[in-house]
């Protein structure tokens, strides 16, 4: 691919790319844009097909972090880190704190956070090197295991939209589909369970599911099944693209809301939706509980601190719900739209600064 081409037209700032010969480090550093304040955004570690391939993913999350961060108020940019290699047996040591030193060296540019591929013991080793770390361990100040804050999150999305759809934020009677029985999306259940939901479940990982049905009375379907069930709410928690072709004409549900990243197979699928009169509530926006509870740390971490911010979603959501009623667009665009001009405000507002400077010292 032309990187320079690609990162202009996406207006890209910066892409590192980072080698360790003794380690076998070979990692890419992708900056979106810092306009809000320094990036942040997790390192990812894959076997990619190709160097190419792994370069285009971390553009695509960096941007994807931009946006997410500038929709949930933080004063946070977007970027993101992959390393090339398999998690499971070429990671050492030497690796993670060689990146740690590549992180420092761009002095608090760029904050990393744990990923696909990567665990807090990963991020403890990147610490030993940066203070420009998050998601680490407990007994260095971090806040932990980040999966009920993202569930948390997302509860006060599906309430949100339930508001916006049914005119009431009580869930107690409705029926929500928790597509993915996971860390996240158990928590989840269970916040939804306390609130007096009818849930159905299923997983690919049939003890994830009895979990749930013993835990939470819920009705279990096979995988297949999910979106054709009667329910008020489909909550896709597991994998992307589960929104396509195949199954919105089977959705059966007037809302969509859930923990999972990159919903929408394409951006068509969202338009679909909109047509269809199916509240989508953008993945970036609800899930983005998990980032709200890490950039607390940068603070100095405060558990009700940062569920106050979380809480936040809430009303996120329900500024993309008025953005598309006002401009007739579908959520997932009126999401990008909120981020783009939050962003595109500061700038013009820097602008607007550097041009009074620029006429005050001309007078004197």
């Amino acid at each position: 691919m032309e990187i320079f081409n690609y990162m202009e037209k996406y207006d890209y700032e910066q892409v590192l790319f980072c080698q360790d010969k003794y380690s076998g480090l070979k990692a890419i550093i992708a900056i979106h844009d810092t306009t809000l304040g320094p990036a942040l955004g997790g390192t990812r570690m894959w076997t990619y097909a190709s160097e190419a391939e792994a370069i285009e993913d971390a553009l695509r999350l960096a941007k994807g972090m931009t946006y997410k961060n500038a929709a949930a108020g933080l004063n946070l940019g977007g970027g993101k880190t992959v390393i090339i290699g398999d998690p499971k047996k070429d990671k050492n040591e030497a690796m993670f704190r060689a990146f740690g030193r590549f992180i420092q060296g761009l002095n608090g540019r760029y904050i990393t956070a744990e990923d696909v591929g990567t665990t807090v013991y990963d991020m403890d080793l990147i610490h030993e090197e940066t203070d420009y770390v998050t998601g680490i361990s407990p007994a260095f100040g971090s806040s932990g295991n980040p999966s009920p804050v993202t569930a948390y999150g997302v509860f006060k999305g599906i309430k949100s939209a339930a508001k916006e759809m049914f005119g009431s934020d009580i869930l107690e009677g409705k029926t929500i589909a928790v597509q993915g029985v996971g860390n996240v999306a158990f928590k989840l259940c269970e916040y939804l369970h306390n609130e007096g939901v009818n849930l159905v479940v299923t997983d690919i990982n049939k003890e994830a599911v009895s979990r749930a049905v013993d835990a939470f009375n819920a009705k279990a379907v096979d995988p297949n099944d999910i979106y054709a069930v009667e329910c008020d709410i489909y909550a896709p928690c597991a994998l992307g693209a589960t929104i396509n072709d195949d199954t919105i004409p089977q959705l059966k549900a007037k809302i969509v809301a859930g923990a999972a990243n990159n919903q929408l197979k394409e951006t068509k699928h969202g338009d679909l939706l909109h047509e269809k009169g199916i509240l989508y509530a953008p993945d970036f926006v609800i899930n983005a509980g998990g980032v709200i509870n890490i950039a607390d740390e940068l603070n100095g971490y405060n558990k009700e601190r940062a569920l106050k911010r979380v809480e936040t979603i809430y009303d996120n959501l329900a500024r993309v719900f008025e953005i598309s009623k006002r401009d007739n667009l579908p959520t997932y665009v009126a999401a990008d739209r909120m981020a783009e001009e939050r962003i595109e405000s500061l700038k013009q507002s820097r602008s607007q600064f550097l041009i009074n400077e620029q006429h005050i010292l001309s007078r004197r």
